[in-house]
């Protein structure tokens, strides 16, 4: 498959990245051709501009940033999507979220309906998207007290309206910043495995 794996993480040495590099190694290990977007290495700005904002309901909006119109691209022609992120006050990183404003747009990942109601899903091709997240919080706050509030985000207001044939695979470690380094390779190694088992 055409795989896309979208980094973030601002510290090079992380739990993420450690993540990030088996995911990779199991997408290429798989026969996936992965193209790589490293959020933090790109120097992204996540601010939707005026710009961008101005033309988000025009049927005929062009990007005008070269990197967005590469990103844009490379999530059209993604079947896989890989994203390895750490969650911060359970929410998406700032860098994450801008990547979701600006890349995930109208003509790119949906179109507006006439009536501007129901939004119409453009990522035919995505099969699959894997959730690779870091928390400091134990699992029961997560489940339990807020209800895995980010990964009904994805799922329900990112997912369903641009890509409602994709299957999500959330993979989340808990009491992160605490790990031992048995159970990080344990968690590893789950994300090698979920993602060497993915087909179409």
């Amino acid at each position: 498959m055409q795989a896309l794996l979208v980094i973030c993480h601002p510290v090079q040495r992380s739990l993420s990245r450690h993540l990030a590099d088996r995911a990779l190694t199991a997408a290429r290990d798989a026969g996936h051709q992965v193209d790589i977007v490293d959020l933090v290495a790109l120097g992204f700005d996540p601010r939707l501009n005026a710009g961008e904002r101005s033309g988000y309901y025009a049927a005929d909006a062009d990007i005008s940033d070269p990197i967005i119109r590469e990103m844009a691209t490379q999530l059209r022609q993604a079947e896989l999507l890989i994203l390895v992120f750490p969650t911060w006050w359970f929410g998406f990183p700032a860098l994450l979220k801008g990547w979701f404003d600006r890349v995930w747009r109208p003509g790119i990942a949906f179109d507006h309906s006439a009536d501007r109601g129901k939004l119409v899903p453009r990522l035919a091709r995505l099969r699959h998207v894997v959730a690779v997240t870091t928390l400091g919080s134990p699992r029961w706050v997560d489940w339990l007290v807020l209800r895995r509030p980010l990964r009904r985000v994805l799922r329900w207001a990112i997912m369903a309206p641009c890509a409602p044939k994709a299957r999500l695979h959330w993979l989340a470690l808990y009491r992160a910043e605490d790990v031992t380094p048995e159970r990080a390779e344990r968690f590893a190694g789950k994300v090698a495995h979920t993602i060497a088992r993915l087909t179409r």
